[in-house]
């Protein structure tokens, strides 16, 4: 099932509507927003010489720190009296990214989040558990007035309370949750400490973002709260959730973009330089019919990459999953490190669960990374031997010597329903 015939456009149907809408926006942008037109000039562009989507990469990026320097409302490309909605960033590394959003804006906010639910399985007059926070974040409210749209009961729990997620889980039979996939981690945990079937609850299927995420935890949500878990992608900055969502049907062959709305391009992380599909590199949109903030080639800091499926039910491209952001990208000894990458070893083993940290810290000029890493339940955590193995199996996949603390079942920190911390880097506090 797809939502909307204009998910069945060919791929030349696509480019002349992407050009179309391209070129319009740029001529908006150099009219109403001055520091676009100050990045135009700066360039040698001029809105004429955009004549089509192909001439995308002759235009600036737009990097957060743009973002921050024109705080709150400098990017906005309408007035104030047509603003019906302001979201922001939590600002924890600096001021925060403020958004908004006209009434269209919220229109196609509603529609590209009840396309993103039926791709992942949910049906109009389904129920939605809605644990992704309410407030200045996009994703609670996002996810609710999509689902709206759809036609689905939306029960907004928002996040955090796990005791009361699971009596709701139980009681108010939702066949379809949304929350962070480290929060579904614990969900299925506490359900399994409290010894509840999971197979008796109402929920099919669990929409997870927000953070990068592998299929370690896929399998362990999946077995654990016995649902059908896909990926929907999005940022604030660009929309909110559902800028690309996972076919259920389709699962780890990447997730559709809503190109007709938002252009992906993937460029050189250090040149800028855009790169083939298939290629990794950083993950840069466009947003094509955004009213209040729209964005020129928004550099996400996400890596990925992008691509076309042959045997995909949509002529959209695809993205993979998120391996990591390139702020996030670790160098120890010369050697590029994501922490997702880590997580794909301990994938393989069959002693540890992906519920870990990242510790890195210096010895003079030596970086050193120790990875605490938990191991499954009735594994004793002192065994010399686990340890020296994922050690080694570290060491031969990424090419990194790592210390390995093995720690008891439930020790490292759970999700309380945010985003899930995995990097402790140290090496500015001195070890």
């Amino acid at each position: 099932m797809i939502y909307d015939k204009i998910e069945t456009l060919s791929v030349d149907e696509l480019r002349t509507m992407q050009s179309g809408r391209l070129c319009t926006l740029v001529q908006r942008l150099y009219r109403d927003v001055p520091f676009y037109k100050t990045a135009f000039e700066k360039k040698g562009i001029h809105p004429d010489d955009i004549k089509g989507i192909e001439d995308i990469s002759k235009l600036p990026f737009t990097k957060k720190a743009d973002l921050r320097d024109n705080y709150p409302y400098k990017m906005f490309a309408k007035p104030m009296n047509e603003i019906s909605r302001i979201h922001a960033s939590s600002g924890t590394t600096g001021k925060p990214t403020v958004v908004g959003y006209t009434q269209k804006d919220l229109d196609i906010f509603d529609e590209v989040v009840a396309r993103s639910l039926v791709a992942a399985g949910a049906r109009p007059g389904m129920k939605l558990h809605n644990a992704y926070g309410y407030g200045l974040f996009t994703g609670g409210l996002g996810m609710h007035g999509g689902a709206t749209k759809l036609g689905m009961a939306v029960i907004p729990v928002s996040g955090g309370m796990t005791e009361r997620q699971l009596t709701i889980l139980q009681d108010f039979k939702p066949e379809v949750m949304c929350c962070t996939p480290s929060y579904a981690q614990t969900l299925s945990e506490e359900f399994a400490k409290r010894n509840i079937d999971t197979k008796n609850l109402a929920v099919q299927y669990a929409i997870l973002g927000a953070e990068p995420w592998t299929e370690a935890i896929r399998e362990q949500v999946e077995a654990g709260l016995n649902v059908t878990a896909t990926n929907i992608y999005g940022l604030s900055e660009i929309i909110g959730p559902g800028v690309s969502q996972e076919d259920f049907e389709e699962k780890g062959t990447g997730s559709y973009v809503w190109e007709d709305h938002f252009f992906p391009e993937v460029v050189d992380k250090d040149t800028g330089a855009p790169l083939p599909y298939g290629q990794e590199g950083v993950l840069v949109f466009t947003t094509l019919t955004k009213e209040a903030f729209p964005l020129i080639r928004y550099w996400t800091n996400d890596i990925c990459s992008i691509y076309y499926d042959k045997n995909a039910k949509r002529n959209y491209v695809k993205m993979s999953s998120i391996k990591g952001r390139s702020d996030d990208m670790l160098i120890i000894r010369g050697v590029n490190l994501f922490y997702t990458q880590v997580e794909e070893v301990i994938r393989n083993t069959d002693f540890a669960e992906p519920n870990y940290q990242l510790i890195v810290t210096r010895e003079g000029t030596m970086d050193k990374v120790e990875v605490l890493v938990e191991v499954s339940q009735h594994i004793d955590h002192n065994n010399t031997d686990l340890q020296h193995q994922l050690k080694g199996k570290i060491k031969d996949s990424i090419g990194l010597s790592m210390d390995i603390s093995l720690q008891a079942y439930g020790s490292i920190e759970r999700s309380q329903g945010g985003k899930l911390k995995r990097i402790f880097d140290r090496r500015e506090l001195g070890g």
